[in-house]
């Protein structure tokens, strides 16, 4: 009974935890939209793609291929094949949205081709947690309704919790390094104005909230998770 008491208890405060998250990730999405949709109206006279051609180009990049995938702000840069990712508002845009967008992702590549530390660390931890991520979710909770009589399992959940946790505090400076390579280059290339240069930088900024986010996200169910280990006896 005690330790159903406790998995009821701690559904409830995961419950709010999750409401707590999703009204800070809703406001930092908004935000994300709102500003992209702002600086989609200023016009360069290159799109996307174009944009990282020349940026790639001027980095020596010429293994990096640039693809167009379908969806809205889905740009990625993939380092096992080498493609430049870009999305349908990306792509084709002439937009200084979409051109921040496209030297945010080859920054990647850059940092890809120079074995960036923060990347390489970043590439390293994908099998654990892909492997975590498996996992997580059902342990976590078998080691609630268990907390009583068998804590070491809610123990080996939040070890691999701390992995999905530590995997997005990693990714934060790789994505604030590639925005910084991404904004000296479009300023040093001519391709920003005074003006444009800022809107491309508060884009950016915008969108690097959201890695923020689900790095707080993830550190507050973590030490929530913590906080239920630590207090079983209670």
């Amino acid at each position: 009974m005690e330790g159903y008491t406790m998995a009821m208890a701690g559904n409830y405060g995961y419950f709010v935890i999750m409401i707590v998250i999703a009204v800070l990730g809703w406001v930092v999405q908004h935000n994300l939209k709102k500003k992209f949709e702002k600086y989609s109206q200023e016009y360069i006279p290159y799109t996307g793609a174009q944009v990282a051609q020349m940026m790639l180009d001027s980095f020596g990049l010429k293994d990096v291929r640039i693809t167009h995938v379908a969806g809205n702000l889905t740009d990625h840069y993939n380092p096992t094949d080498k493609t430049l990712n870009l999305s349908d508002s990306v792509y084709e845009s002439n937009s200084i949205a979409a051109a921040a967008v496209a030297a945010h992702e080859c920054g990647h590549a850059v940092q890809h081709a120079t074995a960036y530390s923060w990347l390489t660390l970043r590439s390293k931890m994908v099998p654990a947690v892909s492997f975590s991520s498996k996992l997580v979710s059902w342990v976590l909770l078998g080691g609630i309704v268990l907390l009583q009589s068998f804590p070491q399992l809610l123990l080996i959940g939040i070890i691999l919790f701390g992995v999905t946790t530590l995997f997005s505090f990693v990714t934060l400076p790789v994505e604030i390094d590639a925005s910084r390579r991404a904004l000296a280059w479009l300023d040093k290339s001519g391709m920003t104005s005074f003006q444009t240069q800022k809107d491309a930088r508060e884009a950016l900024k915008a969108a690097a909230y959201t890695y923020v986010v689900a790095a707080l996200s993830s550190l507050m169910t973590l030490l929530y998770y913590v906080s239920i280990y630590m207090g079983r006896r209670d």
